[in-house]
């Protein structure tokens, strides 16, 4: 699988399920006012439930992946996808459990807060899919 961008470093924070990477392209507190990270998911890897008090626009460049907002079905995703996540809407994304899948988070309207993270995507929800 070719990368884009570079992998970053291993997300160390308790809001993930197996391993992830971060690396930030556009910074938070830039003139830009545009965090955009480039985070990639090794397969089944996943984040925990949360939500955005600005939304996030997701930009699948490698890989597949799921994408579900509450009460809903998972979507698959794939390179050249993209998710708009409106605000305080409960969601989460990951790798399907073969692939790796990389996105860039594009955080919108980032002066209205940050990310609220809440419960894990269990093992047997995911497997599940």
């Amino acid at each position: 699988m070719s990368a884009i961008f570079n992998k970053g470093d291993v997300i160390t924070n308790n809001y993930f399920t197996g391993t992830a990477y971060l690396k930030m392209l556009v910074p938070e507190g830039t003139e830009f006012n545009c965090p955009i990270g480039n985070v990639t998911f090794e397969p089944g890897a996943r984040n925990n439930w949360h939500t955005h008090d600005g939304g996030q626009i997701l930009l699948v460049t490698s890989g597949e992946g799921y994408y579900q907002e509450e009460g809903k079905p998972a979507q698959k995703l794939h390179a050249g996808d993209v998710v708009t996540i409106p605000a305080n809407l409960k969601h989460w994304h990951g790798a399907t459990k073969n692939s790796e899948f990389v996105h860039l988070a594009i955080t919108t309207n980032p002066q209205k807060g940050s990310t609220n993270w809440l419960e894990p995507v269990s093992d047997e929800y995911y497997n599940a899919l």
